[in-house]
């Protein structure tokens, strides 16, 4: 008796084609248009492509400008070796100590501005909801002016407008958790590490290099 199943390499070939339309029609189904992206609306079936950022911003931005900051670091052992840190002979060589280290360890001083502020911003409780609650606010109003236009005051709110206005209704709360003075912290604390590394910290070629920018043209 013959029966519909087919044999050999038949039906190889038969289970392949099926498996095919299966994996086919998954597809269609999400990225289709009556799929399940395809009933989603506008704002929502874009989501991979935007992330919600605002214009100008993107997350391939903020990934090439870390790589190339992080490509430009200095090494950290040379950075806090301490033979090479010396008391400036004069003024003049002051100047010209901050001047080249500031533009020769750039993204170790970029990097040490970021953790100083992590660290403000960790070690304060307040803080944290604060800017939790300045980021939600900004996200609620970005979501909503991708559904429609704001209109405030008669004029429409735009990107930088949007983060203005989130800064508003943030705004108690940054001032209840003592933003100002996590500002001036971070500030005063950037200023005088950086500062200090970069006037007692030799330039790149020791002494030798010094001289030569100290000697009169």
């Amino acid at each position: 008796m013959t029966s519909g199943v087919p044999k050999g390499e038949n039906c190889l070939v038969d289970m392949d084609s099926k498996a095919g339309d299966l994996f086919t029609a998954e597809t269609a189904n999400v990225t289709g248009g009556g799929g399940v992206m395809g009933n989603l609306p506008p704002w929502l079936s874009a989501l991979p492509h935007r992330l919600w950022l605002p214009k100008g911003l993107s997350a391939n931005m903020a990934k090439e400008w870390f790589d190339r900051r992080r490509a430009s670091i200095r090494p950290w052992a040379g950075f806090v070796d301490h033979r090479k840190f010396t008391k400036p002979r004069n003024f003049g060589e002051l100047c010209q100590r901050v001047v080249r280290n500031l533009d020769t360890y750039n993204s170790n001083y970029t990097f040490i501005f970021m953790g100083l502020i992590l660290y403000c911003i960790i070690s304060s409780p307040m803080l944290l909801i604060a800017l939790a609650v300045f980021v939600g606010a900004f996200y609620i109003i970005h979501l909503k002016s991708l559904e429609s236009k704001i209109v405030l005051f008669g004029k429409e709110v735009t990107g930088h407008h949007q983060m203005g206005l989130a800064g508003m209704v943030s705004f108690p709360v940054f001032w209840l958790a003592g933003a100002g003075a996590a500002v001036f912290w971070v500030l005063g604390a950037t200023l005088f590490v950086i500062g200090s590394h970069a006037a007692f910290r030799e330039l790149e070629g020791g002494s030798e290099m010094e001289e030569l920018f100290m000697e009169p043209v």
